[in-house]
């Protein structure tokens, strides 16, 4: 099983050092991927100009939005940026979608949070025919640039629920599954579900198994982890995300690699790190502890 490893986007103290020190750790480690995530409110970078960069002082990793917020975007400006994305890695962009969980990211940005799944749906065919070259206007012009990855990059389905899968096994290639703290009967659960859904819609194959979950190698990771999963988390509840962070517990080596672990002997392809924070000591702990597998 391959490792990816998330950079970690909402830290205040992150610059353009330590996100350049991240990203060149990342390709010249024993990962597969360099993965960011898409928020809006609250102190966070932005994805697309994070990954364009990465994109172009990395050479060999997978470049992986984790996960594109699709129903905020419009679909031709998301297909032009994503076959961009595409063409500056030299056709290493895997492409991960979702509707997200936060109301006020769609306010913020005047999208429509209602229906937003339909949404996608219609989303992802407009994107797949702007790849192929086919116009979104009669009588138009395409919309450039042509993917290195012909007809697009791979597309993975951020989901947890039973509709939203069976929505993804009509379109998406495989999935992202998440659990917090790489938990194998939560993953379990969603590969079986996933493989009914693909198999309800006709599919000849089955979906491509990514999961991913917190994990912090940092000094005083024990605290520092259920901390940042409490920011993480807070905009649901105060409680959910006091009850949610106080069982986050991959800071170990051991207890990160009995996630992984468990991963593997479910099958999964990869698995995305999303570390707790931007210190150097943490990408260079988990570059370690990966390359010792």
């Amino acid at each position: 099983m391959e490792v990816g490893v998330c950079l970690p986007y909402m830290e205040r103290e992150l610059d353009r050092d330590i996100m350049l020190y991240w990203m060149r750790a990342i390709d010249n480690g024993p990962f597969e991927s360099l993965t960011c995530g898409e928020r809006i409110t609250s102190y966070t970078v932005e994805m697309r100009t994070i990954l364009g960069a990465a994109a172009a002082v990395t050479e060999r990793v997978r470049i992986v939005p984790s996960l594109y917020v699709l129903p905020m975007h419009n679909a031709v400006w998301a297909a032009k940026e994503i076959a961009t994305l595409d063409v500056m890695s030299n056709g290493r962009v895997t492409l991960c979608v979702g509707v997200g969980g936060r109301p006020m990211d769609y306010e913020a940005v005047g999208a429509p949070f209602e229906k937003r799944h339909a949404r996608m749906d219609e989303q992802i065919a407009a994107m797949k025919k702007i790849w192929q070259g086919v116009p979104p206007l009669e009588g138009g012009d395409p919309v450039g640039p042509t993917p290195v990855q012909a007809g697009g990059p791979p597309i993975l389905a951020g989901t947890m629920g039973p509709k939203a899968t069976r929505r993804a096994a009509e379109w998406a290639d495989g999935l992202y599954m998440w659990s917090g703290n790489g938990q194998k009967q939560e993953i379990d659960k969603m590969i079986k579900q996933a493989d009914a859904c693909w198999e309800d819609a006709g599919r000849d194959t089955k979906p491509t198994r990514i999961t991913g979950f917190w994990a912090s190698l940092a000094d005083n990771a024990a605290e520092r982890l259920p901390a940042y999963v409490y920011d993480y988390v807070k905009v649901l509840s105060p409680e959910f995300a006091a009850a949610m962070s106080k069982g986050m517990d991959r800071c170990t080596p051991d207890r990160i690699n009995a996630s992984l672990d468990a991963m593997e002997e479910l099958g999964c392809e990869e698995t995305y790190l999303v570390p707790a924070t931007c210190d150097l000591a943490d990408i260079d702990r988990l570059s370690e502890l990966v390359a010792k597998r």
